[in-house]
């Protein structure tokens, strides 16, 4: 008898970085654990593109603070006004982001590569609507509106 997973509801990801070595380690070790990365970006404006061409994105994965004017709070809200799931990755994230609805939690930095696809198994835990069993160090999920 065979068990499986389950269909995998989180697939594509975009992923929202300043940083340009953390940026690197992150697509790499999403790749290597099997997820596709449709993009790599530090503006919000870059994201918008890449939402707004490729609608087909299960994951944004966004540092608070980005390169330019807005920031991934902002993102965040933008891209949880099309349906897509948010998790923040970030050193320091502001109270009110907690409370908006517009991401399931925060990812704190530093972090492993294998912390953070744990991190996303969990959400995707989240939104199938399972319980969570354990969260991975650093992991705070935030309340589901």
């Amino acid at each position: 008898m065979f068990f499986s997973k389950g269909k995998q509801q989180i697939r594509r990801i975009l992923i929202v970085e300043d940083e340009p070595l953390l940026a690197f380690d992150t697509e790499r070790a999403l790749k290597q654990a099997g997820y596709q990365v449709v993009a790599t970006v530090d503006r919000f404006r870059d994201a918008d593109a890449v939402i707004e061409k490729d609608g087909a994105i299960d994951l944004v994965i966004a540092d608070i603070r980005l390169r330019g004017a807005r920031s991934g709070i902002e993102l965040a809200r933008h891209a949880s006004e099309r349906g897509i799931a948010v998790l923040f990755a970030t050193a320091s994230c502001p109270d009110e982001a907690k409370d908006m609805g517009i991401a399931l939690g925060v990812l704190a930095k530093p972090f492993q590569p294998h912390v953070l696809v744990r991190a996303i198994a969990v959400c995707e835990r989240r939104l199938a609507g399972l319980p969570v069993r354990r969260l991975p160090a650093g992991l705070t999920l935030f309340a589901m509106g």
